[in-house]
């Protein structure tokens, strides 16, 4: 039996989404495939509210979170962690041997402008990472106030962590003056995992130059390189099934518009917290609650694993708290094609089941 899943990712993909991915393969030399590259960067580009060069990457998005901090900095990188996710950006760093400094915050708290502006003021950094949307807390960075910061640091390369809200949420990439906004399918896209998608600017083409061993595989620089040389074709062969449902998807959210896609979000992410709020409590600060997932603290003292299985039955999945937050709270994502009436549906049969 399927279970429909109302997890971080992946997500419920449509059939005819699922379908494209069976289509014959084309060559990944063939003019078929550089207007199908095409066609993906320009809707790309549109879903991203930017101008710059798109790069697709045949890996999760931790790919081209790796590949951002090692291409992109030459003295020294400042990760913001709101969660587990942020922390992973510096683990990523140290591992390539890239200076680094982790700036954490309590869970379900914000990184704030004013913190961002007391690291930048030091000099001593020439990237930052920020995490957009925070799936183990269920919180959205003030992206707009924390952008006005950046800005007046002209020197540094901006990386953001768009996995769990792109296309979930608006995020203005060319405004807000990210530089690198990665993001890949197995999220609020509505695809399969297994490709990755960022934008890269010309402040970071231009970092990269000076950046020596950014790599091999993940070296953004080499990617951009190569497609701009051979008419946007890749290195090394990409996922071509995932190109041709991820041109597919986009046709259908650009059919649904972009601001109904948002609204959706937002109306189901308004319907969870409220449901929430009555039988449990939110874990994240009010004012930068996620629009794609919701963190619920588990006020009831439930067993979750116990409520997953029954729902499981049931045909439905949601997600147990994530590392030490497990059993202390649950998590229900309302992201890519989800509707309205499916998360009235499972919420309705959580409260059957808790009765």
């Amino acid at each position: 039996m399927h279970k429909k899943l109302f997890i971080p990712g992946p997500v419920e993909v449509r059939q005819d989404v699922l379908a494209q991915m069976a289509l014959p393969m084309i060559g990944h030399r063939s003019k078929d495939a550089s207007a199908l590259q095409h066609r993906i960067s320009d809707k790309i580009k549109k879903l991203f509210y930017t101008d710059e060069a798109i790069l697709l990457s045949t890996s999760s998005g931790s790919g081209l979170m790796e590949g951002a901090v090692r291409s992109c900095t030459l003295k020294r990188a400042a990760v913001f962690s709101i969660g587990a996710f942020g922390k992973r950006w510096s683990e990523m760093a140290e591992s390539n041997n890239v200076p680094v400094d982790l700036y954490e915050v309590e869970w379900g708290t914000a990184t704030t402008p004013e913190l961002v502006e007391k690291v930048l003021s030091t000099s001593q950094y020439d990237l930052i990472t920020i995490t957009h949307n925070e799936t183990s807390t269920g919180l959205m960075n003030p992206v707009e106030e924390i952008a006005a910061v950046v800005k007046r640091y002209p020197e540094v390369v901006y990386c953001l962590d768009a996995v769990s809200s792109m296309a979930g949420t608006k995020i203005e990439v060319d405004k807000l003056g990210v530089d690198i906004c990665i993001t890949s399918t197995q999220k609020a896209l509505g695809l399969p995992p297994g490709m990755a998608i960022c934008s890269f600017s010309q402040k970071a083409r231009e970092r990269a130059e000076k950046v020596p061993n950014r790599g091999y595989y993940l070296d953004l620089l080499a990617l951009y390189d190569y497609i701009e040389k051979k008419d946007y074709q890749y290195p090394s062969t990409p996922s071509l099934s995932h190109m041709f449902a991820l041109d597919y998807q986009l046709d259908r959210i650009m059919e649904e518009g972009l601001d109904n896609r948002f609204s959706r979000h937002i109306e189901m992410a308004e319907y969870v917290r409220n449901w929430a709020r009555q039988k449990f409590a939110l874990f994240a600060d009010e004012r930068y609650l996620s629009n794609t997932l919701t963190t619920i603290t588990n006020t009831q003292n439930i067993d979750v694993a116990a409520l997953n299985k029954e729902l499981g039955v049931r045909g439905y999945q949601i997600s147990n708290g994530y590392g030490k937050m497990k059993d202390k709270t649950f998590r229900i994502a309302h992201m890519a094609d989800c509707t309205l009436d499916e998360i009235k549906d499972l919420l309705s049969n959580i409260d059957d089941i808790l009765k």
